[in-house]
């Protein structure tokens, strides 16, 4: 029974990162996730099921299409690996607890972005508005902050990065700003702090070594969407200990 359960577990998040994928590289061009159907970006054949088995496909196939031998993107496997990865990770953290529904589609609207990000340099607007409406209907029905702390997180993670958007004259995307109100309304306004500021020194970081390994210029555009998402994970799963951890560090209990 556990193993029947644990393949079925696996086989619904490979199938669901994979429509995920899907959502990531199409929405921000404009596309439909179901018309046309899956198929070769090269060669436009029609995909066939066994050409569309999660991970498993790409590797059978040797990274190449099947009918024009064109490369496949690696982008495709490895936001599959991602997703599925921390899709598990984050049921075995919550269990089949009320918890799940938000972690999930939290988890999932992150890999989203990332891959959407990394891609385009775009969150889209319509993933970002499903994502909001999601939560904020979900916290009538299970709700572990009062109700206001979530309206709080979406002041606290929106405003925040709008009011830098507006003192830097453009440092901050507009799908930036929307994907954090759309995390404060998820996880409430003390954690989306933390979650700005734990993508911020991670960017940060980042960036600087980016800048002295001479990968980027100075005005080259990086994505912040991926730290971002980085952020809110480390804020969502270890937040509280964190926040204990600095109490304990700086006052003393």
């Amino acid at each position: 029974m556990e193993v029947t359960l644990s393949l079925f577990i696996i086989s619904f998040f490979l199938i669901l990162s994979s429509f995920l994928n899907v959502v990531a590289i199409r929405i921000p061009k404009g596309e439909s996730i179901s018309f046309p159907p899956s198929h070769c970006v090269k060669c436009s054949h029609r995909l066939r099921p066994l050409d569309l088995i999660p991970i498993a496909s790409y590797v059978l196939l040797k990274g190449k299409c099947r009918y024009c031998k064109s490369p496949i993107s690696i982008i495709y496997p490895l936001g599959e690996i991602l997703t599925t990865s921390l899709l598990l990770f984050t049921y075995f953290q919550t269990g089949l607890s009320k918890e799940l529904y938000v972690a999930l589609p939290l988890v999932a609207l992150l890999c989203t972005i990332t891959i959407s990000d990394l891609l385009y340099q775009i969150i889209p607007n319509k993933v970002n508005l499903f994502f909001f409406l999601y939560f904020s209907l979900l916290h009538f029905y299970y709700a572990p902050l009062p109700y206001t702390d979530y309206l709080l997180g979406i002041l606290a993670g929106g405003g925040l990065l709008l009011l830098i958007a507006l003192v830097s004259r453009g440092g901050m995307g507009g799908g930036d700003i929307k994907l954090m109100a759309v995390v404060g309304m998820a996880i409430g306004w003390k954690l989306t702090l933390l979650s700005f500021f734990i993508a911020s020194l991670i960017g940060g970081i980042v960036g600087f070594i980016l800048l002295v390994t001479k990968k980027v210029k100075r005005k080259d555009p990086i994505p912040f969407g991926p730290f971002l998402a980085l952020g809110t994970l480390i804020a969502y799963f270890w937040g509280v200990e964190l926040i204990q951890a600095y109490l304990f560090f700086i006052l003393g209990y």
